[in-house]
């Protein structure tokens, strides 16, 4: 297995709080899927869960080192059933891996009260 690309963020749930609160259903649908969205409002703190996957993505991107603008939607944070967080890609994204020969992208997702932090890590093989 080779390292391709890693990327590390920290997001301050108060800031991903405040969008939803000014934003609503608007700032949720152009970052998160319909499936993400769902998962996070079950949680017992929301926005600690949307934070979560907000810097999930912003890692993510950083392992895939572009240039060009995705869609927030185009990169997907799902949970296997033992709660394991991975990555679902679509559109752009997805042909931007594909050419870079990135087989898989791994995370890491942790939260509290205040801070939401991810690591990614794409690999190759």
């Amino acid at each position: 297995m080779n390292v391709i690309g890693i990327g590390v963020d920290i997001v301050e749930v108060a800031r991903i709080e405040d969008a939803i609160r000014r934003f609503g259903d608007r700032f949720l649908k152009k970052i998160f899927t319909d499936t993400e969205i769902k998962y996070c409002n079950t949680g017992k703190v929301a926005c600690q869960h949307f934070a979560g996957r907000f810097a999930t993505k912003e890692a993510v991107y950083k392992t895939l080192n572009v240039s060009c603008v995705v869609k927030w939607t185009e990169i997907e944070i799902r949970n296997s059933e033992q709660g394991q967080p991975y990555v679902v890609l679509h559109g752009k994204v997805k042909k931007i891996a594909k050419e870079k020969n990135i087989s898989n992208i791994l995370v890491s997702i942790s939260h509290i009260k205040t801070r939401a932090v991810a690591s990614a890590t794409a690999v190759r093989g």
